[in-house]
């Protein structure tokens, strides 16, 4: 079964936050790996990059480029182990099924890109699971036939 993260669960699962607890028992019971598309890889890194930014500029935001350093390695250790599995995903085909999932369901949810991008992935991928810690991307995931079980 393919299970499809969000930023927002990848970021609970690498750095301690609020829904870290929830992230890692989650992840400690799955069966297989957690499937990621290039995007969202990008998507993750900009995230742990834009946090460094931030706290050179304010030491109270964000995080040290030495804790960013902690959370890709331990990235590129679950790639290399198979927790995590980056597969290819045709653009054109997320493109439509974004497309339809924004012209269905924005005007009523004000979803964002970004977000509908990954729920038009996990679908394009035939995921059956969507993990997100963010309400309206968790909506719009139930309302495309995904179990949203975090």
């Amino acid at each position: 079964m393919i299970t499809y993260p969000d930023t927002s669960y990848l970021c609970a699962l690498y750095r301690e936050q609020d829904n870290s607890d929830i992230a890692l028992a989650y992840d400690e019971q799955m069966s297989g790996p957690l499937y990621v598309s290039t995007l969202l890889e990008f998507e993750f890194r900009q995230a742990v990059r834009l946090q460094v930014w931030l706290h050179a500029q304010n030491k109270r935001k964000g995080y040290s480029q030495g804790e960013a350093n902690s959370m890709m390695a331990d990235w590129e250790t679950d790639i290399a182990a198979g927790h995590v599995a980056i597969i290819p995903a045709d653009m054109d085909a997320v493109l439509r099924m974004a497309e339809h999932l924004s012209s269905t369901h924005t005007c009523h949810t004000g979803n964002r890109t970004l977000d509908i991008l990954h729920v038009a992935t996990a679908k394009h991928l035939s995921a059956k699971e969507f993990l997100s810690f963010d309400a309206r991307q968790r909506q719009l995931a139930k309302a495309a036939g995904l179990k949203v079980p975090v």
